[in-house]
């Protein structure tokens, strides 16, 4: 009689097998919050990603109009220096990944975060250099991201953003 293990790998059994990865790789974009993180945005876009796009700022007019459709112009600067509207890319998003670093402000989580709640795009926020920043500061950067972020890390170095887009495939 054959092992459970050696009865899975017959012909027979071969044919219910899915021979599909468990999950299609993300879009996900991943958008510096200030100078700091954007080094470190600009650094992880060096490596190879099957569907990640990386943004060095965000910029735009100003703030969306109460109780009305989503009315924000907002863009945002790729790695390259391109402008591309902040809408086009949440359109094709499944996760935006915004970076800052403790103590410095973080108000462009709020149009991000907006923008992704309209959409129904998961928001996740990274915050870096934790352990340099006094408890006050790091309170402050919180205060702007976390009403718009579904998960939030206040990371030890950043290494941990590699990581988290490596398991996700990115």
């Amino acid at each position: 009689m054959l092992s459970e293990s050696a009865r899975m790998t017959t012909a027979e059994q071969a044919k219910f097998r899915i021979n599909a990865p468990n999950s299609r790789p993300r879009a996900i974009k991943v958008i510096a919050l200030d100078k700091r993180s954007e080094e470190v945005v600009k650094k992880l876009a060096k490596a190879k990603w099957n569907k990640a796009s990386f943004f060095a700022s965000v910029h735009f007019d100003s703030p969306p109009q109460a109780g009305a459709d989503w009315s924000m112009k907002a863009w945002l600067n790729d790695i390259a220096g391109r402008t591309i509207k902040m809408m086009d890319e949440i359109n094709t998003a499944d996760l935006v990944v915004m970076v800052a670093t403790a103590g410095q402000k973080a108000e462009a989580a709020s149009v991000i975060g907006e923008a992704c709640a309209a959409k129904r795009v998961q928001t996740t926020a990274v915050i870096l250099d934790r352990k340099t920043a006094s408890d006050a500061a790091l309170s402050d950067t919180l205060l702007h991201l976390r009403p718009y972020a579904s998960m939030l890390v206040v990371a030890d170095d950043e290494d941990y953003i590699e990581n988290m887009l490596i398991a996700l495939r990115a």
